[in-house]
């Protein structure tokens, strides 16, 4: 019976030591770097505002009321109106599904494929590596902006033809950073004592290669999703994004400030402090994680956020 009552209580004591560890973890986190802590609480809210959108909205973010067009922030309306009468709050809350769904998922497929790549390429050498770098260069010399505007136009304007447009813009750059970052960690020893003793190519890469050297890559990608919440802004600006009535960040920006800025500039305002919130807290998380991770930056080495 005691026996069986210290197994039962194990279990318990192992999540309670496992909650003990990551509250003290987050505590050295908040203490160490409190302007990233306090990005990273900002992001999480508003990821968690996208995906209870429907809770947190007040109003049908498409239904148009022209008896309440252009109404100024109120207790009816928290953000106002815009000139169809649709509320401002709800808009927002619900564009920032779109923006999030484009960012997270653009950025995660170029991480993939880029990362996949980039490894591949550091690992096998020419001439793969020759044919992969010249693709890249190739993608390179164009703007990410000019890249994404003319694979949206040729695949059509939606949500999905700007996560592929995205995508295939950020692969070449996650490529060139993965294969740097890998072609440094092959010439450390422990790489060559793997292929001495015949660790057959993929274990090397998928054990030892990859992680090793993915941990700098995951830094920069973190600012790349900004980039890429302020690329589908910008495409939605342009009538690329998005189709309407769906609300997004970047089509609201484009309503207000074209049609009704001066009448009621918090049909603007709002969508673009959200934007502004997202894409700076992103960018300060990113310089935390690459100060953390990335070894060049020399605080990789610290223990400032380690748990004993």
């Amino acid at each position: 019976m005691r026996q069986s009552n210290r197994s039962d209580s194990d279990p318990a004591r192992s999540n309670a030591r496992l909650l003990a560890r990551a509250a003290i973890g987050t505590w050295r986190f908040a203490r160490a770097r409190p302007v990233a802590f306090a990005a990273l609480l900002i992001l999480a809210a508003i990821v968690t505002m996208a995906l209870l959108a429907d809770l947190i909205a007040t109003h049908d973010p498409v239904a148009q009321d022209v008896a309440r067009r252009l109404r100024p922030p109120g207790t009816d309306a928290f953000f106002g109106t815009d000139g169809f009468g649709r509320d401002v709050f709800s808009r927002v809350v619900h564009g920032s599904r779109a923006s999030l769904y484009v960012g997270l998922l653009s950025v995660g497929i170029a991480s993939v494929a880029g990362v996949g790549l980039g490894t591949l390429s550091a690992y096998c050498g020419n001439p793969f590596d020759l044919v992969v770098q010249r693709a890249v260069d190739t993608l390179l010399g164009f703007p990410l902006l000019v890249l994404a505007i003319v694979m949206v136009v040729a695949l059509g304007p939606s949500a999905n033809s700007v996560v592929v447009a995205l995508a295939v813009a950020m692969t070449p750059q996650v490529t060139r950073l993965s294969r740097a970052g890998a072609l440094q960690v092959r010439e450390e020893l422990y790489m060559d004592a793997a292929m001495v003793i015949g660790a057959p190519p993929h274990r090397v890469i998928l054990r030892h290669l990859m992680p090793n050297s993915f941990p700098p890559v995951l830094a920069q990608v973190t600012g790349y999703f900004g980039a890429a919440v302020v690329a589908e802004t910008a495409l939605s600006f342009l009538g690329l994004g998005v189709p309407p009535p769906f609300p997004s960040w970047g089509r609201m920006l484009e309503e207000g400030s074209r049609q009704y800025f001066e009448a009621a500039p918090w049909a603007t305002i709002f969508p673009g402090l959200l934007l502004t919130l997202t894409v700076l807290s992103s960018a300060l998380l990113g310089d935390a994680l690459r100060d953390r991770l990335d070894p060049r930056s020399g605080a990789g080495g610290d223990n400032e956020f380690s748990v004993p």
